[in-house]
């Protein structure tokens, strides 16, 4: 008896000294708030609940300066995260500052993931001069036309449906805008004219569409550049001058311009969708409203457009473990095949399984603005622009006054160039 006692003894003794399974922790950063933020957290949670040996850590930072200033400074010391959602137009200075990891092909295939999987231009904008990939895209965001359909009744701006047609031009824009404004819309196109981001957007938007380019080879506003911008800024202005927009509006103040049924129409990110779809299911709303790619209303039909997307930091002079690097591609792999549910927050999918599937194609606006993917302009591959750069200071510093009458446009256009020029030298 005593010998069985014995060897069950010695038996339970070594099970014990056998090792646990290890779980893998990965430690995550964001910078999402709002209908994004609550949307990501939903999505960790499912994660963990399906991966009970990778855990996500979640962590969310403030959006913009200071989420960048503490991923460089924890890059170089080693005290980053793991994973953490980056902007692609931020890209070009986080390859100059150093703190992106390269991620190979190897590491798509761990995640189920190969670049044909997503859009050409998210891969684009995610990848170095090298053609290495530095981020996987998640999303295309983008600005688009919200409308109000009350304003635009019984005219030809809107089909037998109800939805908006018949803006082919600037001259149809305007002369929307005019029949809002006689209609009794108290400002016809409202958008964050008194803010950095919202004002960049709608100048970079009608820029592009003259095919014009912000920096090329590294100089600011080159060539005829210069009178491109001068002529989207002179749009803008004009649109103040008319009572069209309003005057200084920070960016909460011109989506409530929206919502409030004072504005027929709202240009705005497509991460507002929520805003307007509760709203409206809340019966909060109080008109029936639509949303659509930005029109071509200059030469070509293109908008303002950046990703979130994942990225993998440096850690001062260590090297992540096989082990953990598994887990993160692991976790970046399932976030892509779940996108579905951050299009929920009115986002297109850079994933094109989940941007192609019967899913989204009837999710709705979302679906009818989509095309925009596929003609989506990034900011320039420079790293004075992205978000929270020189050429959002420029926005709220020289093209926010120029529309608003304290600036002559040309005034302007000169001055952007000199002020992005003075920064890179």
């Amino acid at each position: 008896m005593n010998t069985i006692k014995t060897l069950l003894t010695g038996t339970a003794l070594s099970l014990c000294a056998l090792p646990a399974l290890a779980q893998q922790e990965v430690v995550w950063w964001d910078f999402l708030a709002g209908g994004d933020g609550v949307r990501m957290k939903a999505l960790i949670e499912r994660f963990n609940e399906e991966h009970p040996d990778i855990q996500i850590t979640g962590t969310t930072l403030e959006w913009g300066v200071p989420f960048y200033t503490k991923v460089r400074t924890s890059a170089a010391v080693g005290q980053g995260p793991d994973v953490m959602t980056y902007h692609l137009s931020r890209l070009p200075l986080g390859l100059e500052e150093g703190v992106l990891t390269k991620i190979t092909d190897e590491d798509l295939e761990t995640a189920g993931l190969s670049k044909d999987d997503f859009y050409d231009r998210a891969i684009d904008a995610a990848s170095g001069p090298d053609g290495d990939l530095y981020a996987v895209p998640f999303d295309i965001h983008s600005i688009v036309l919200y409308y109000n359909k009350s304003f635009l009744e019984g005219s030809r701006f809107l089909d037998d449906q109800g939805n908006l047609t018949g803006i082919e031009s600037l001259e149809d824009f305007e002369e929307a805008l005019a029949l809002a404004k006689e209609n009794g819309s108290q400002a016809p196109v409202s958008y964050a004219t008194g803010d950095d981001g919202g004002t960049y957007r709608v100048f970079f938007t009608l820029l592009r569409q003259q095919d014009g380019e912000l920096i090329t080879d590294g100089e600011p506003l080159a060539g005829d550049n210069l009178e491109k911008a001068v002529r989207a800024i002179e749009i803008m202005t004009k649109w103040t001058e008319e009572g069209w927009q309003p005057e200084q509006a920070e960016y909460e103040a011109s989506v409530a311009l929206f919502t409030s049924g004072k504005s027929a129409f709202h240009m705005n990110g497509v991460w507002e969708m929520p805003t307007m779809t509760d709203m409206a299911e809340e019966g909060t709303l109080g008109f029936e409203w639509g949303a659509v790619q930005v029109p071509t209303l200059m030469d070509t039909q293109t908008t303002w457009a950046d990703s979130h997307a994942f990225a993998i930091p440096v850690q001062g002079d260590e090297e992540m473990s096989e082990e953990k690097r598994d887990a993160v591609m692991t976790v970046i792999g399932w976030m892509e095949e779940n996108a579905i549910s951050w299009a929920d927050a009115g986002h297109i999918p850079a994933y094109l399984p989940v941007a192609e599937s019967d899913e989204f194609q009837s999710m709705e606006p979302n679906a009818t603005y989509s095309s925009l993917a596929d003609t989506a302009s990034y900011d320039p591959r420079s790293e004075v622009a992205g978000v929270a750069s020189p050429v959002y200071d420029a926005a709220i510093n020289i093209i926010s006054p120029a529309i608003h009458g304290y600036l002559d446009p040309q005034q302007a256009a000169e001055q952007i160039k000199s002020s992005l020029t003075d920064v890179m030298d």
